[in-house]
């Protein structure tokens, strides 16, 4: 079904593969009479050809990449911006699209969902955007309609930024990358290395894009074949599959970890623009007639079988007839998994969904960017159709991905054939994605074609004694799970026709309702605020030493940003630095908010001129027993603040928050293994923290330990290889050595970490 090249690999004329090895050279002349260098070849990747036309540093090992366009949506803009304004911002330089798809039901916290929109609303006039309103689009969908273009960049404020389907690399970032591309700087990273996917056959009748995605997420995760690479989707399996379903395989690329993706091009694609009004922006792309690839992955479509990803991770799959198969062995791992996972918090147990030998599920969800496309929810309504989900307590929820999408559903009568089920159809919205919509009863389990499937993604709290979990699935197994009144069932059991349709795209309902300011700003515009729209709080630069206390330990195998800061309700305090801190790590580490404060009264203290000994009482013994060795050390030069260590901490989403939330209450660094992303890494750059990595094996230290990081200053602006710090006894009167490094930093990183965070870089003052 998937296979993994143990190395590189040549793709020949976009067809044939040839492993590389000692042979390879000889094998490449035989079979093109050419002989070509690995180097060489390298350059013939699609993914070369985009970056070498968006780089501008000239030297195409260390990029300095300036994107095409930029899109945010309404849990991100404002914090984006503000940092920008912050900064200097006049006028935004490219393309900038605000939508508002996570918190556009205005639920929760009064006003302050809708004065982020009207703060979206103004500043896109005011600085030369486009603003989309709530429910017209998820952020994605509107992009593919509206924004992407063959051989362009977008880059994006959320994780799920591809587009690589239609020709175009995007990837998700943190705020602040979006943030230096506002204000006409670059995205500086290493030339990344580039993971063919080939593809060939084509899928059976029942199989979807999730099931496709899937197979790969479950194939890749875990060895991290495509970590920080790019995935380059070629072979001839490519033109079996329609645009959409492409969209729908390249949208889950992001839970690979992979950087960014992008497919080789043709008719559909083509087809794809010419619907959208936009045929100029179609661009065929195809490798060169010899690439090399640093893996190959391989995939069979025709060997595919509906998938699901059980609970807690996207990598966490089985065919459904393995699951079907083995309930018992299945639902005892992911119980297991779950002991990890949940911390032992909450009782967690799927016994009780076995009924009669069956698996029963409580909830469908097919929504948002992965699965709130036309064909998915089509395909849906035709197994559904003459079937209903019954009045016992299944519920099955529709979200198309875009008011165009729900109209054309509309037209055809698709969306008719869902209603008569019992299935409700609601407007473009991400809120199943993440936990701020149809949030199920406790130890329910639902079923969704989403993006994501982590602990308490689903709006479930473990501090309130609740758990519910989610798996993923595709909307036509999804359907004919519902057809089946929500016996777990995979749609190559449906025995009917899954029919073709032809999709209209209406442009007057954006023209009708999308403010499009054409890239002219209008300074007059006066912002509206909001009263939960807050300016970031000073942060100082990195003093000559640290103490850091450690104030969580986390050691799952992977933390994810919903781990870090809670997805759902408290999305809607994203405008406000201070407000959404108090949320930091509190399904994770209860105490760590109230940890990282304590100490960072010592920092407040200090940055006040007066003495941090009288604002913790820690502060005088602890220093005591550093100034034995480093006489130096005096409050005026060493800051004091917090840490956490995390074995693999920021899988997920791209939200800045998850770090910027532990900076504004004192935060200094992490303590890492490894960092699970990019994103995660450059946003604890972006916001200042030192971003540590220690070995694997026993730690030099615990919770709740204090940590002298001497000449830490000179240490980064000197680019040391490796970092010494010490663990304070203040018992023992000690000081424990231990080594730790940064990794590799750009100039610039560097910069804006001894600076104290990105806003501090560019302060115009």
């Amino acid at each position: 079904m998937i296979q993994l090249t143990q190395g590189g690999a040549y793709l020949l004329n976009g067809t044939e593969i040839v492993s590389d090895g000692a042979d390879a050279a000889a094998q490449i002349k035989n079979k093109t009479g050419r002989e070509v260098s690995r180097s060489d070849a390298a350059k013939n990747t699609i993914a070369y050809g985009i970056l070498e036309k968006h780089n501008t540093s000239g030297n195409m090992e260390k990029l300095k990449i300036k994107f095409d366009k930029l899109t945010s949506h309404d849990i991100t803009f404002v914090g984006i911006i503000q940092t920008a304004r912050a900064s200097g911002l006049t006028k935004f330089p490219i393309p900038y699209v605000l939508t508002n798809c996570h918190n556009s039901l205005c639920a929760v916290g009064g006003t302050i969902n809708e004065d982020d929109h009207m703060f979206g609303l103004t500043c896109a006039k005011r600085y030369g955007g486009v603003y989309v309103p709530p429910h017209q689009a998820v952020i994605h969908q509107y992009a593919r309609e509206m924004l992407a273009g063959g051989g362009r960049m977008i880059l994006g404020s959320d994780s799920h930024t591809r587009y690589g389907a239609l020709g175009t690399m995007a990837m998700g970032e943190g705020g602040p990358e979006l943030v230096k591309q506002l204000l006409s700087q670059t995205y500086d990273i290493n030339m990344p290395g580039v993971v063919g996917v080939y593809l060939t056959g084509e899928p059976v009748k029942g199989v979807g894009p999730q099931d496709v995605a899937l197979a790969i997420i479950g194939a890749v995760f875990d060895n991290g074949y495509v970590k920080n690479k790019v995935m380059e989707f070629v072979g001839p399996g490519v033109s079996a599959l329609s645009a959409d379903f492409r969209i729908g395989i390249d949208v889950m690329t992001t839970e690979t970890t992979c950087l960014s993706s992008i497919w080789r091009t043709d008719d559909e694609v083509r087809n794809f623009y010419e619907i959208h009004g936009r045929t100029e922006e179609y661009q065929e792309l195809n490798p060169g007639e010899i690439a090399y690839y640093d893996g190959m992955i391989t995939v069979d479509l025709s060997k595919i079988r509906p998938m699901i990803a059980m609970p807690f991770h996207p990598s966490n799959t089985y065919t459904i007839d393995e699951v079907n198969a083995n309930l018992k062995d299945v639902l005892h791992d992911v119980e297991e998994r779950a002991k990890v996972s949940l911390d032992g918090a909450v009782p967690y147990s799927l016994q009780d969904k076995v009924k009669n030998g069956k698996f029963m599920v409580d909830q469908g969800i097919i929504a948002g960017c992965a699965g709130g496309g036309f064909e998915n929810i089509c395909a849906a309504a035709d197994i559904l159709r003459g079937s209903y989900i019954g009045a016992d307590g299944f519920t099955l929820s529709v979200y198309p991905a875009s008011m165009p999408v729900y109209m054309e559903l509309i037209k055809n009568g698709c969306a008719a054939a869902i209603l008569e089920t019992g299935a409700v159809l609601k407007t473009a919205f991400c809120g199943p994605c993440f936990g701020a919509g149809d949030t199920p009863a406790n130890n329910a389990f639902s079923i969704r074609h989403s993006t994501r499937n982590f602990p308490n993604r689903e709006g479930s709290k473990l501090q309130n004694g609740q758990i519910s979990s989610v798996a993923l699935m595709d909307a036509r197994s999804i359907a004919a799970t519902a057809a089946n009144k929500g016996v777990l069932t995979p749609a190559t059991e449906f025995d009917g026709e899954i029919g073709k349709y032809r999709y209209h795209f209406d442009a007057n309902i954006y023209k009708n309702r999308v403010f499009d300011s054409k890239g002219v700003a209008d300074e007059s515009v006066e912002i509206q605020f909001g009263p939960n729209i807050k300016d970031w709080p000073a942060m100082g630069a990195l003093p000559e030493n640290l103490v850091l206390r450690v104030v969580s330990e986390i050691h799952d195998p992977v933390t994810t940003t919903d781990e870090l800061i809670p997805s759902g309700e408290t999305s809607s305090y994203r405008s406000n630095p201070l407000g959404l801190a108090e949320f930091t790590l509190s399904r994770k580490d209860p105490e760590y908010v109230g940890r990282a404060k304590d100490i960072q009264k010592a920092e407040k203290a200090r940055m006040q001129g007066e003495h941090p000994c009288q604002a913790h009482p820690d502060v005088k013994p602890v220093m005591g027993v550093i100034k034995k060795t480093c006489e130096s050390a005096s409050h005026e030069n060493t800051g004091f603040g917090s840490t956490i260590f995390a074995v693999k901490p920021g899988d997920g989403s791209a939200r800045e928050q998850a770090a910027s939330c532990q900076k504004v209450l004192g935060g200094w660094a992490n303590i890492a293994n490894e960092y699970a992303t990019k994103r995660y890494r450059s946003n604890l750059i972006n916001w200042g923290m030192l971003p540590f990595l220690i070995e694997k094996g026993e730690l030099p230290f615990h919770n709740l330990d204090y940590l002298f990081f001497p000449g830490i200053r000179k240490a980064v602006e000197e680019k040391a290889e490796k970092i010494e710090a010490y663990r304070v006894s203040v018992q023992e009167e000690t000081l424990t050595p231990f080594t730790l490094t940064l990794g590799e930093l750009t100039d610039e990183e560097r910069q804006i970490i001894l600076k104290g965070c990105l806003i501090n870089y560019n302060r115009v003052d």
